[in-house]
């Protein structure tokens, strides 16, 4: 996908990334060939410039080639205007309908996995672009949905930029709860399953053991202010705020 910060890759006749991508494999019906799938990846790419242009209030075809590093081959396009995806008028550029639900799917699957990459993992901003680029090919539409659910439904990237709503946002509420969550977000009396546990020392996790707290505990969490006090099993532990922000958990 283009960066989210609108600035694209360079050395390639092809929007964006085109020339990093590697066959991964079919994707929505398209079979699992190298040329097919690269065709297909090609397009996604054309149409997410597209898409990302228009956010800047353009459609105009000059600013996009310029934008890509793509000196004005105009076939890539009369490709995509063959296929139904796009349409062309002079030196603009629209999506179709077709072409607005894929490059839509495409915009969303990339900012649900920078919120991924940057939320759980809380990984470096060059990391999460370039795996993101990855992940915008591979998943597939019920495991986005799971990681737009996970995360709460996030409206935004973590460059501001808006995610497009899913299916699984149609009944979206500011009271829905993400399914895994940390645990100081928690409510004061519910009971939850430790999920994973992210230390930022090595030692924290040796000490959380010994006490019980491991991933698949079943945990009660009775108070928060002045500490955060949990039940495990018979024994009551009391964490400090930091510790328990690197504990996720899952309501039960």
């Amino acid at each position: 996908m283009g960066r989210s910060n609108g600035q694209p890759a360079s050395g390639s006749n092809l929007p964006g990334r085109l020339h990093r991508h590697r066959h991964r494999g079919g994707w929505e019906g398209v079979p699992s060939t190298p040329l097919l799938a690269a065709q297909s990846e090609a397009e996604d790419e054309i149409l997410e410039a597209i898409w990302l242009l228009r956010e800047q209030g353009s459609d105009r075809v000059p600013e996009l080639t310029q934008r890509a590093d793509w000196p004005g081959d105009k076939a890539p396009l009369e490709r995509l205007r063959a296929a139904g995806l796009i349409e062309l008028a002079d030196d603009t550029v629209k999506l179709t309908p077709a072409g607005e639900a894929r490059a839509r799917a495409i915009i969303r699957r990339h900012r649900l996995a920078e919120r991924l990459l940057a939320d759980l993992f809380e990984m470096e901003e060059a990391s999460i672009e370039a795996t993101a680029c990855q992940f915008e090919h591979i998943l597939s539409p019920e495991v986005t949905d799971n990681v737009c659910t996970l995360l709460g439904h996030p409206p935004h990237c973590p460059h501001g930029r808006p995610i497009p709503r899913g299916e699984c946002c149609i009944h979206y509420r500011k009271d829905v709860r993400p399914i895994v969550l940390p645990l100081t977000e928690l409510p004061a009396g519910a009971q939850a399953r430790v999920v994973f546990i992210t230390p930022r020392a090595y030692t924290q996790i040796d000490r959380l053991s010994t006490l019980g707290l491991v991933p698949g505990s079943i945990i009660s969490l009775r108070q928060k202010r002045p500490a955060y006090v949990l039940r495990v099993g018979q024994t009551d532990l009391a964490l400090d705020s930091a510790i328990a922000r690197d504990i996720y958990v899952r309501m039960v």
